[in-house]
């Protein structure tokens, strides 16, 4: 019996049945919905030619969309790696068992999972516009940049903390059998497993990393939005330059999830050609039980 059966009841015909109608009728609703929408659009002539032709130029790509998109990926990469590290450090902090340690690295993480993001990127744009240490060209970026390392990181801290829980306690008290102390069994052992167990949360963080990158463009950080809205501006088609925009971030979440799924899936079935191959090996010293007859 498969685990789905024991959690609940397979649908019957009549079951499948109404889930089959409510699927279509789901469908249609929503194809309605599109054919309003575009019949609205339509009469406001927002589907007229001179709107969308602009898009086909490789003058708009070269001046407004590609700088854009380069920015957006400039802010989110450097956020990432950021990210990584903030989590890591703080997640391992969290998991120390000195309660200082882990009482601070705890009051760090909660304060900046509960702020928001646009907040952080308003203050610390008003806080580095202040500072005469940083070029005045360069405060929007490391605003959206320290922002999104805050808040991201602090949920990475939280996925650290949650995957190395979710492991059998026998990882550590295996470790500790060979003698390991506490943090070089959290380093060599439970760390590598936790990170492969909570890659696809990982990997989603990173594509709300991507996507909140856009809120940049409020404290003036000419990513892919401010881009697309100055195109607009000149060109008197906001809604197509919106909609390109979108298409553009769907794509890159779309290749990111797709990467994603690929680098799981390799690093699983690498766990599991790991545990044939230890499952093979026997203990030296100790004779393979005979066949029975």
């Amino acid at each position: 019996m498969s685990a789905q059966n024991v959690l609940f009841d397979a649908p019957g015909p009549k079951a499948r049945r109404n889930i089959r109608i409510a699927n279509i009728l789901g469908i249609l609703l929503v194809l309605g919905l599109l054919w309003v929408a575009g019949s609205g659009l339509a009469e406001k002539g927002q589907f007229e030619a001179a709107k969308w032709t602009p898009f086909l130029e490789w003058g708009t790509w070269q001046y407004y969309l590609l700088p854009g998109l380069l920015s957006t990926l400039k802010a989110a990469a450097v956020a990432v790696v950021a990210s990584i590290a903030f989590g890591l450090l703080f997640g391992i902090g969290r998991l120390s068992t000195f309660k200082p340690i882990s009482w601070a690295c705890g009051i760090v993480v909660e304060f900046f999972r509960a702020v928001p993001v646009l907040l952080m990127m308003v203050f610390f744009y008003q806080f580095l516009s202040k500072s005469t240490s940083v070029d005045p060209a360069q405060v929007p970026f490391w605003a959206v940049v320290i922002a999104l390392t805050l808040y991201n990181g602090s949920v990475i801290a939280e996925l650290v903390r949650s995957g190395v829980f979710g492991l059998p306690k026998g990882q550590r008290e295996a470790g500790l059998a060979i003698g390991l102390t506490p943090g070089q069994s959290l380093r060599s052992i439970e760390m590598p497993q936790a990170l492969v167990a909570m890659l696809p949360a990982l990997l989603s963080q990173f594509v709300v990393i991507l996507k909140d990158s856009a809120l940049g463009t409020f404290i003036g950080y000419t990513e892919l939005l401010e881009y697309a809205r100055r195109l607009a501006s000149g060109e008197g088609n906001i809604l197509p330059a919106l909609l390109v925009t979108a298409a553009i971030f769907i794509l890159l979440n779309f290749l990111l999830t797709f990467a994603a799924q690929r680098l799981s899936r390799r690093l699983g079935a690498r766990a599991g050609k790991l545990l044939k191959i230890e499952d093979t090996i026997e203990p030296e010293g100790v004779e393979a039980p005979a066949p029975v007859k």
